[in-house]
């Protein structure tokens, strides 16, 4: 008996690689349900057996590689190829904190080498830039166009880089239900990372938090996903929010409130996890934890069987919760509490629930392991995509300082795992992207802009130095990496895959189709979310996402009623019609320019993206509104969000930077370029597919090789202008 209730169990825990719910996804626009995955017996049986097969083939596969490495670098000029990647910063603040004294690093490295603009990608969104940067192609060969593209059926939104499907098979019994066969986890990012094209010549690369990278794909060398990493709900990071305030009307983007009671000094309350789906009306998976205040500005925190101490305005360190599916299953995730407030209403702040290294419910590195040897060596970190919790501020829970608390942990954990590859690395490639310049300054922008409609001189908590004290925090993290790369025979790069700007002025692109003619709403549709007030037998356009507008196409959408053969005109006269449209009310330009995706782009997934991608003025970005399909009544909005500054505009007007401990010849580098540029420094021969091209740059001694190349043939280099193409990333 025992017997058999132990392989009931085993075939229940295979079954659960499905704990999966897939939906939408909102990313930078606000996270929706998303998806959950237990790890399984099956799943360590495997590992285990694996383990012992690598065990027994490691030395026959040591001095393969051992060999092939030695030949791969007889033809490298180049050890070590190092990139430190600070997304979003901006070269004209750069510029100012350079001049000012504040940055001497990157004033000691662009006197030694190199400091140039970097072009960017069109749209100039993170997820767009770095996949470019990745894969050394332009979007219409690798696919990603924004965080979210549509459901062609539905019209609703998903997230553009990772599809998640679940098995339709299902065993019952009882009340049990049995997933048979896997699940599918898919990236939907095409073209092969340039580290993937060294790791078959035999150079081994460490990349870490470098963007769309989940899942990961197995290469040689070691890597851990970035953003759109979900967290243990399946979204792109949901917050919550207990409090014992009377529940007000209204709800938060990216998180939920619980009401909660307090019983004398004790409040008691449950952690939401994932979808329990091997039960029938299993609901969402409950941790429960319970609050004891102990003093007028201190409680403790009981939950999973772990005690934490925690004062006022103080966050616990990573708390491991567990999260009981039945049958012994259970699901493991970590998360901070903040104490917000005991009195005169209790209010406790508690992250997304997200990804426990040390036992994954989903593969977050390459190898699998290496998530859970970063753990070790350094304790918990975040392992969500998007771990600063930017909605949390938006929404007034968090202030400037125990938002920025987020911020400088998740870089503090980066930089312990950056400069462990630094000293393991010695011989291939490390690459390490830091948020910190990112999330700051999406935030913060509001303090270096004094006509910002979001600072009204009133917001507690001030922070308005954060953005100052960001970049010389980055200049010094740049000072020790120069220290760590002091030999001649590493290259050191810093760059960012896109500048930054103020987001004063948000454009609802829905409201101006409407008054064009091309959208229409159904009676009473106005104001509903995800395009659900859409009349699409009467549309023709629509505004979904952060990077542009789509045509509603016969026999491509399900209710498409725009002929084929006459889109080409609707884009063209779309792109007419919107470059220069004016703000009325300050009299400024919102468009720059539209771009028709489908001259822009070359490749076979150029029709993929939005029909049109909308370059804006500084500025000005597409409304929050527009974004997740909810038509407002106003064709221009004042962002007051601290979500203040952005850089989803014209990408002539936010080009990312490129310092270089050497000289490069190229005048106008672009960030498809570095790929290739590395593949080059290493003597590997780059891709057909590639449209990136490598720069010159000079060897150890400060002289290049004869004719730009050391085969002595002509780098395509970069050309300079400001065409179309280049624009996009386009060769």
């Amino acid at each position: 008996m025992h017997t058999s209730r132990t392989a009931r169990r085993i075939v229940l825990l295979a079954a659960l690689v499905t704990l999966l719910l897939p939906a939408h996804a909102f990313a930078y626009i606000g996270p929706g349900a998303g998806f959950a995955v237990g790890t399984t017996l099956v799943a360590f049986f495997t590992a285990f057996l694996s383990g012992l097969v690598a065990i027994f083939l490691w030395p026959a596969r040591w001095l393969f590689r051992f060999l092939r490495g030695r030949r791969a670098h007889a033809r490298a000029r180049v050890k070590r190829f190092v990139i430190l990647g600070l997304d979003g910063m901006e070269p004209t603040l750069a510029d100012r904190f350079m001049a000012e004294g504040k940055m001497p690093n990157l004033s000691r490295l662009a006197e030694k080498g190199t400091f140039r603009r970097l072009g960017t990608t069109l749209p100039p969104l993170s997820p767009v830039a770095w996949s470019t940067f990745l894969t050394g192609c332009n979007p219409g060969k690798h696919g990603i166009f924004d965080f979210l593209t549509r459901s062609k059926q539905s019209y609703l939104p998903a997230l553009s880089s990772v599809s998640i499907q679940g098995t339709s098979r299902v065993w019952r019994l009882g009340s049990y239900r049995i997933p048979v066969g896997k699940p599918s986890i898919r990236l939907l990012r095409h073209g092969k990372p340039f580290w993937n094209v060294l790791g078959e010549h035999g150079i081994f690369s460490s990349v870490l938090r470098v963007p769309i990278t989940f899942p990961p794909e197995p290469f040689r060398g070691v890597l851990l996903s970035a953003m759109c990493v979900p967290d243990l709900r399946g979204s792109q990071g949901t917050f919550t929010y207990y409090t014992t305030k009377p529940a007000t009307e209204g709800e938060y983007i990216g998180g939920e409130r619980i009401h909660v009671k307090r019983e004398g000094n004790v409040i008691r309350a449950d952690l939401i996890g994932p979808e329990n789906e091997i039960r029938e009306d299993g609901g969402a998976m409950r941790c429960p934890f319970e609050v004891t205040i102990v003093g007028k500005d201190e409680v403790v925190v009981r939950v999973s069987g772990e005690t934490h101490r925690l004062g006022l305005r103080q966050y616990t360190p990573w708390v491991k919760v567990t999260f009981k599916a039945g049958l012994g299953i259970k699901v493991r995730g970590i998360c901070e509490f903040l104490l917000l407030r005991i009195e005169p209403e209790f209010e406790l702040y508690v992250t997304p629930i997200q990804i426990d290294p040390d036992k994954p419910a989903l593969p977050i590195s390459h190898p699998s392991v290496y998530c859970t040897y970063l753990s070790k060596a350094q304790g918990l970190y975040a392992t969500l995509g998007l771990a600063e919790d930017t909605w949390s501020l938006n929404a007034g829970i968090l202030d400037d300082e125990t938002y920025l608390h987020q911020c400088l942990e998740t870089d503090a954990e980066r930089e312990t795992m950056f400069f462990d590859a630094l000293d393991k690395v010695r011989r291939g490639l490390c690459v390490c992207v830091f948020d910190g310049t990112d999330r700051i300054q999406h935030m913060f922008w509001r303090y270096i802009d004094p006509d910002h409609p979001a600072d009204d001189g009133k917001t507690e908590g001030r922070q308005r130095g954060a953005i100052e004290e960001l970049y010389t925090r980055m200049d010094d993290l740049v000072g020790r990496t120069m220290d760590a790369c002091d030999d001649e025979g590493t290259v050191l790069m810093v760059i960012s895959d896109h500048g930054f700007n103020a987001f004063r002025r948000g454009v609802d692109l829905n409201v101006w189709l409407e008054q064009n003619g091309y959208l229409v709403l159904k009676p009473e549709g106005r104001g509903r979310k995800y395009l659900a007030g859409v009349d699409w037998s009467k549309t023709k356009a629509y505004c979904l996402g952060l990077a542009g507008i789509w045509l509603n196409v016969r026999g491509r959408e399900s209710q498409g009623i725009v002929e084929p053969d006459e889109a080409g005109k609707l884009r063209d006269e779309l792109c007419e019609k919107l470059g220069g449209l004016r703000d009325d009310s300050t009299g400024e330009i919102a468009v720059m320019r539209a771009f028709n995706s489908h001259k822009v782009y070359r490749g076979p997934y150029r029709k993929d993206g939005p029909d049109i991608i909308v370059g804006f003025n500084r500025g000005y970005r597409v409304s929050w509104e527009a974004a997740i399909g909810q038509p407002t009544d106003c064709l221009f909005h004042d962002n007051t969000k601290a979500w203040s500054g952005d850089h989803c505009i014209d990408p002539k007007l936010v080009p990312g930077v490129l310092f270089c401990n050497r000289k490069i010849e190229d005048d106008s580098p672009r960030l498809i370029d570095l790929g290739a540029t590395a593949l080059d420094m290493f003597g590997v021969a780059v891709p057909a597919q590639m449209d990136g091209r490598p720069l010159t740059v000079a060897d150890s001694d400060g002289t290049f090789p004869s004719n730009g190349r050391p085969d002595g043939s002509h780098g395509a280099g970069v050309s300079t202008g400001s065409t179309v193409e280049k624009a996009s990333g386009a060769a």
